[in-house]
């Protein structure tokens, strides 16, 4: 059974960083395209980023784009979301998602089959 585990969420101040990890299990994380969503406190769950199965194609939402970084390492079966300048606003419940269908899944939560149970991002002003 595949399973995807987040980790590295926490509190930060503006301006911070956090590096949030996604560990992918019971398969190889190269048969996956992968992604970031987060969910807000009342809000629905939104794209953040998305990287493809070779990590040749990369996407963000225009809300983090040039401040999070999507990356991946096959070999180790983990995925990160490296999150700079963070702001109050990026607060959310992190999930990473995978798919195992397509070369590279988009925004498109529909896309994702696989979920993790979520990492909290606390930003303070």
């Amino acid at each position: 059974q595949v399973q995807l585990v987040e980790s590295g969420g926490g509190a930060v101040q503006a301006g911070g960083s956090l590096r949030l990890s996604c560990a992918v299990s019971g398969r190889l994380s190269s048969t996956y395209a992968m992604g970031w969503f987060r969910q807000a406190p009342g809000k629905e769950r939104e794209f953040v980023a998305a990287i493809s199965k070779g990590a040749f194609t990369t996407n963000y939402a225009d809300s983090v784009k040039d401040r999070f970084t999507i990356s991946r390492d096959n070999a180790k079966n983990m995925m990160y979301l490296q999150m700079n300048s963070l702001k109050p606003e990026d607060t959310a419940v992190y999930y990473c998602a995978g798919s195992g269908s397509r070369m590279y899944a988009g925004s498109a939560r529909s896309n994702y089959e696989i979920w993790g149970q979520g990492t909290q991002v606390t930003v303070s002003s």
